[in-house]
């Protein structure tokens, strides 16, 4: 383990940054004219296109669709058209391209085919200047600064919280995410637990993560994270296919990183948490206090929050995890081995 405060700096930074990051997207007026561009489209359903962590965002965005705006929506393969040459007919379509740079070439070209087969396309970028941004009838800058670390954090929380935004104002309208900024202030200060956590696991070689519903993508979100920064074999299962043979693989060795938040999802994480304790399975829980109090270790996150707006929160001690874990294992997250910030896939 080292003591160089450069190292993780770039990571730890961009981390703290995030409640600022939000409170800049709750001042933000580009939500009003956008919502209202789709509402007047009236369509039938959503397509949303993306790559790595952006996916996980999109994943998130599914949810919220299927769930508050009671439209089919659907996760793209930009390789169809990107690769195939395909050219599926997308009237009364709305199609999401979402990209913390904007410069990935299938899903430039998935926008471009897109709109000209009747899609309305969304860009959802960091980079409003990008070719993607640049493509779509609507742009939606999510306001996150300069991201200079390789692992994505603060561009991911800010595409959450801008797709909700966006979907939310479709909706009508709400003050659900208003107590974001001061609640991650909050989750963000629990740091040493998370600190301590990190040495727990220092020597682990493959680990779990489960979540189900709207923590879905958290679980999936947080298992990328640690491979990419602490080069662990960590997958990511929804709870209820866990059950269905994955469990196998679980034992004392290997740590079960979970999500229960406070709603149907982490409901249902009930029964998964009391199966894996009976195996024996090291559980870290971030969630309700319920979950944690059955769980070996974990972290509260704060009562009453909406289960569609918890994700933003979920995934901070899981982003200061990787870090520490990285760190404790030697390595250094601001420079992970092999990898780049920018990922051109055709």
């Amino acid at each position: 383990m080292t003591n160089d405060p450069a190292v993780a700096a770039l990571m730890k930074q961009e981390i703290d940054e995030q409640p600022e990051v939000w409170r800049r997207l709750l001042a933000s007026d580009q939500f009003d004219a956008a919502a209202q561009r789709i509402a007047a489209q009236r369509p039938r359903m959503v397509l949303l296109a993306a790559r790595g962590t952006s996916d996980h965002a999109a994943l998130y965005a599914k949810y919220l669709v299927e769930v508050i705006l009671r439209l089919p929506a659907g996760l793209a393969s930009p390789s169809t058209i990107s690769a195939y040459g395909a050219e599926p007919d997308l009237r009364d379509v709305l199609v999401f391209g979402i990209s913390q740079s904007g410069g990935s070439p299938d899903l430039i070209r998935y926008l471009q085919v897109a709109r000209a087969q009747g899609a309305l396309t969304i860009a959802v970028t960091n980079n409003e200047g990008s070719q993607l941004a640049q493509e779509a009838e609507v742009h939606l800058d999510v306001m996150a600064g300069p991201e200079r670390a390789v692992a994505a954090t603060k561009t991911y929380t800010a595409e959450l919280l801008a797709l909700y935004l966006l979907l939310d104002k479709i909706r009508g309208g709400s003050a659900n995410a208003e107590p974001l900024p001061e609640l991650g202030d909050g989750v963000l200060g629990q740091e040493p637990h998370i600190v301590e956590q990190a040495q727990r696991y220092r020597f682990a070689q493959r680990l779990v993560t489960t979540a189900r519903g709207y923590s879905y993508p958290t679980a999936r979100e947080a298992a990328l994270k640690l491979m990419e920064t602490s080069y662990l074999s960590a997958q990511a299962f929804s709870g209820a296919d866990l059950m269905h043979g994955p469990l196998a693989v679980i034992d004392t060795q290997v740590p079960v990183l979970a999500v229960v938040a406070d709603g149907p999802g982490g409901n249902a994480m009930g029964p998964v948490l009391e199966r894996l304790i009976d195996v024996g399975a090291d559980v870290f829980t971030v969630g309700t206090q319920a979950a944690v109090s059955k769980s070996t270790s974990g972290l509260v996150l704060p009562a009453n929050v909406p289960e569609e707006i918890s994700p933003i929160l979920e995934i901070l001690p899981f982003q200061q995890l990787a870090m520490h874990l990285a760190v404790a294992r030697g390595g250094n997250p601001d420079a992970p081995r092999g990898l780049r910030k920018v990922t051109e896939t055709l």
